[in-house]
């Protein structure tokens, strides 16, 4: 069993009493950071990045060690699920990742494998051990993968969208393909959430980024049972569930059988916590736009939130990832001002 110098986000998930409210930021391993930007540069790209062992596993602990976070997330993409099934991604410098093939047929789900993590993602998995290593039992590690839905729409579309309404006619249009493919995804997120886990991972997050743009019904139908299922599958470490956009679905997600439940800022705190219920932990939510406010102002917005979720079974964070033009002094300011409760 590993022992953690700092396990408060572990026993926040848990339920367990905490002396202080744990924080963490979604996309701290980033562009806010100058370091970050110089390691970038190294790599060449951002694919080379995030494949690259040595240089993921840099700039997954540049937040631990400039910005004094509660924990680590490893520095990855949630669309190396759909690469490692057999469908590759570029990634854009302005336009942001691109599917040169598509999924169109019953055929071409045929043709997707259940990826093997160990063979096909294994450049994450050796992050992570490096990542394990440096760390050292400071802080936990958090893995991650896209939900199954957010990455159909990636599969189908082929691009980033506001509306992804090619990837949702098919949910109307190709209801039995939709399912087959949501059904691989989620067998090769387990699999590779599994991975991660056996790696060092001491929690696990699924995003489903896109889990708004669906309708409470469709959500109910092509999103749910298949986070269910990973929930399910996923009995080692707590699981969070961010699903942005969702405020429609927050008492089923109270059923789940996961630890944490990630709020965006859209959703209201105190009705938040009656829906969900108090057996949840839940994360969040301050709206990152409140980062590019005076040093008063996050410290004010940050006390408030706090004040709204309370000290137990909270962990906090954004109700998104941070935006790459924010400055890192006013995200320490907001990592501050929750350690200083």
């Amino acid at each position: 069993m590993e022992i953690l110098q700092n396990d408060l986000l572990l026993r926040a998930a848990r339920g367990e009493q905490v002396e202080r409210i744990p924080v963490w930021v979604m996309r701290q391993a980033g562009r806010i950071l100058p370091e970050y930007r110089a390691v970038r540069e190294k790599a060449g790209s951002f694919i080379q990045l995030a494949t690259n062992p040595e240089l993921a596993a840099e700039v997954t602990l540049q937040p631990v060690n400039i910005l004094g976070v509660d924990a680590a997330i490893i520095f990855s993409d949630i669309l190396v699920v759909p690469e490692a099934m057999g469908l590759p991604y570029i990634m854009e410098e302005k336009s942001g990742p691109v599917f040169p093939e598509v999924i169109k047929t019953m055929a071409d789900v045929d043709k997707l494998r259940i990826s093997n993590p160990e063979v096909d993602l294994k450049y994450v998995i050796d992050a992570i051990k490096i990542v394990k290593h440096e760390l050292n039992g400071r802080v936990p590690l958090i893995g991650f993968a896209g939900a199954p839905f957010t990455l159909l729409c990636y599969m189908i579309e082929g691009r980033g969208s506001k509306t992804f309404s090619k990837a949702k006619k098919y949910l109307y249009t190709e209801p039995e393909l939709s399912h087959a493919l949501l059904q691989k995804i989620t067998d090769s997120t387990i699999a590779y959430l599994k991975a991660q886990i056996a790696a060092g991972a001491n929690l696990v997050q699924v995003f489903d980024s896109w889990a708004g743009i669906l309708s409470p019904e469709q959500y109910r139908i092509y999103s749910l049972p298949y986070i269910a299922q990973i929930c399910d599958a996923i009995t080692e470490v707590p699981v969070t569930i961010f699903a942005k956009g969702a405020f429609f679905a927050r008492e089923e997600m109270g059923k789940l059988n996961c630890e944490t439940i990630g709020l965006d800022w859209n959703m209201d705190i105190a009705e938040s916590r009656k829906l969900i219920g108090n057996s949840k932990t839940l994360q969040g939510n301050l709206d990152p736009c409140v980062l590019y406010g005076t040093f008063n102002e996050i410290k004010n917005q940050t006390r408030s939130m706090m004040q709204q979720f309370g000290n137990q079974r909270y962990i906090a964070n954004l109700g998104h990832g941070v935006y790459p033009d924010t400055d890192p002094d006013k995200v320490r300011c907001f990592i501050d001002t929750v350690k200083e409760g």
